[in-house]
Formats: C-alpha cells, sequence, structure tokens
C-alpha cells in the first residue's frame, strides 16, 4: 500500500478564501459554544431565576464581544486597506475642496465678526469698494476709485472668495461714504518760487470752500472719533511742503470734506495754487530781468 503525499494538496484555494472560511468557521464556533453554555446555565437548579438571567445576559455580551474581536483579527488586513484607501480618499477630497472649506470658514468667521455688511465701503486685501452681495462662498464688490482719490463707482464688479477674509485683513471704510480725509499733492520742479508764500492764501481759499460744510464736519468728525475710540485728523484744512531727491518741490493739502465734493474741491484748490504760482513766477522772472 503506497503512503499518501500531502504535498500533492491543493491548498491555494484555503489561502485565497481564508477570511471568508475563517469567518463562517469562527461564527459557527462562537455560536455553538455559547449556546451550550446558555444551555449548561438554564439546566442548573442550583442557581436561582435572577442570578440566572444576569448570567445569561453576561454570556452574551461576552460571547458577542469576543464573536467581533475575532472577525476584526481574521480581516485585519482587508481592514486595514480599506482604512488606507479611506484615508486616502478623504486626504484627496480635502486637497479638491480646500478653497471651498475654507470658503465656508471664512463665511462663518465673518458672521461671528461682523466686519461689515451690505452696503459699506470696505477693504479687503487689495480689493475694495461698496459690498452689494454676501453669501457663504463670496462678497461681491462694487468697485470705487479710493486709489484715484475720486470716490465715484468705476463700474467694475469685484467677486472676493470669503476665504480671504482669512488672509487678509478687513478694513471697513464706511464712514467716508460721507466725509473722506482728502488729500493731494501738486508738484513743481522749480525753486524760483518760495511755496511757504503760497501756503496761507491756499489755506485761506480752502476755507472758503469749506464754511458751507464746516459745522457739519466737526460732528461728524467728533461722531467718527467717538465710534473708532481714536483721535483722527481734525476737520480744519492742512498743508505740507516737501521736497523730493529729484528736485521736485511738492504742496500736499490734506481737508477734511464730503465725500462727494472732495474732486471738486481739489479742482478748484489746484487752479488757485497755479494762478498763484504763475503770478509768483513771473514776479520773480521779472525782478530778475529788471536787475
Amino acid at each position: 500500500m503506497s503512503s499518501f503525499d500531502f504535498s500533492q494538496i491543493d491548498l491555494s484555494f484555503l489561502t485565497e478564501n481564508f477570511e471568508y472560511l475563517g469567518t463562517v468557521i469562527w461564527v459557527i464556533l462562537v455560536v455553538v459554544i455559547r449556546r451550550y453554555s446558555k444551555h449548561a446555565l438554564r439546566n442548573n437548579a442550583k442557581i436561582d431565576v435572577d442570578r440566572k438571567r444576569r448570567r445569561l445576559n453576561t454570556v452574551d455580551n461576552v460571547f458577542n464581544l469576543v464573536l467581533v474581536i475575532g472577525l476584526i483579527l481574521i480581516w485585519a488586513t482587508e481592514l486595514q486597506n480599506i482604512a488606507i484607501s479611506i484615508a486616502a480618499f478623504m486626504v484627496a477630497l480635502v486637497i479638491a475642496t480646500k478653497e471651498f472649506i475654507s470658503c465656508i470658514v471664512g463665511a462663518l468667521f465673518k458672521a461671528s465678526t461682523r466686519p461689515y455688511q451690505v452696503g459699506d465701503w470696505v477693504r479687503i486685501g487689495s480689493f475694495e469698494g461698496e459690498v452689494t452681495d454676501s453669501d457663504w462662498l463670496s462678497t461681491t464688490l462694487f468697485e470705487v476709485d479710493f486709489r484715484g482719490g475720486s470716490y465715484a463707482y468705476t463700474g467694475r464688479t469685484t467677486v472676493v472668495p470669503n476665504s480671504q477674509l482669512l488672509t487678509h485683513s478687513v478694513q471697513n471704510l464706511n464712514y467716508m461714504r460721507r466725509y473722506v480725509e482728502h488729500t493731494f499733492s501738486i508738484s513743481r520742479q522749480t525753486d524760483e518760487v518760495n511755496l511757504f508764500e503760497i501756503k496761507e492764501p491756499i489755506l485761506a481759499k480752502i476755507r472758503e470752500y469749506s464754511e458751507h460744510f464746516h459745522e457739519v464736519a466737526i460732528r461728524y468728525n467728533s461722531l467718527i472719533e467717538k465710534r473708532l475710540d481714536v483721535k483722527i485728523a481734525g476737520p480744519e484744512p492742512r498743508v505740507r511742503i516737501k521736497t523730493t531727491p529729484e528736485g521736485f518741490n511738492i504742496f500736499s493739502v490734506s481737508l477734511f470734506c464730503p465725500t462727494q465734493e472732495a474732486v471738486e474741491i481739489e479742482q478748484k484748490v489746484t487752479e488757485d495754487f497755479m494762478r498763484i504760482w504763475f503770478d509768483k513766477k513771473r514776479q520773480a522772472v521779472g525782478g530778475a530781468n529788471n536787475d
């Protein structure tokens, strides 16, 4: 009688389906042992009914826990692969929706701090204008010409993602809708005219142009200081004269005036400056020729 060759047995089926076979065997084993354990407890006449119920409940809980632990151990490799796949998917999802999530967080930040509302003039990073719409994802601005000093609508609309609120400062410029600290400069490349001689005549002209709103400007200036709790430049006009390394003389004017009148007053003051400056220059040139 020839001996049986165990090496000829193909065990690939068992190794390839170990999890399924192990699950079936483990479940049957646990169910059978639990059933006989509970049967033994029920037939034990030495244990009273209440204690028997408690022990039967404990047996159920213990075997349920053992069943789950066994299944986790059997499927550990597969569960690890699933966990890695889920983690990779979540990372990819976060990367793909990073901007969307940032916008939602920015909207929550806006809702909690309320830095602005619809109708306010704001500056968000490098974007500025009047807020016309604001939702969970973005803020829409009507662009206002702050840098040019005209304070007029440019006709352009900017949609700013709310994620910008998390990475850039937000300035509320709403107080500028009525009155603004308007500053402009006039430069001349000559040494023939002393600009300090023009300073007082120009200040007199500015006071003349500001007379009709001067009292309101004082009250509004005080109101802004109370709201912001800071000291800002007062309603009185100021003139500053400076020079540049290139040889230019700079005549800078600052005045607190109604936003709608800022450009008009600037043009009047510039016209007065040019007239006085050319008069001074002609006098200087005429005096030099006479000499």
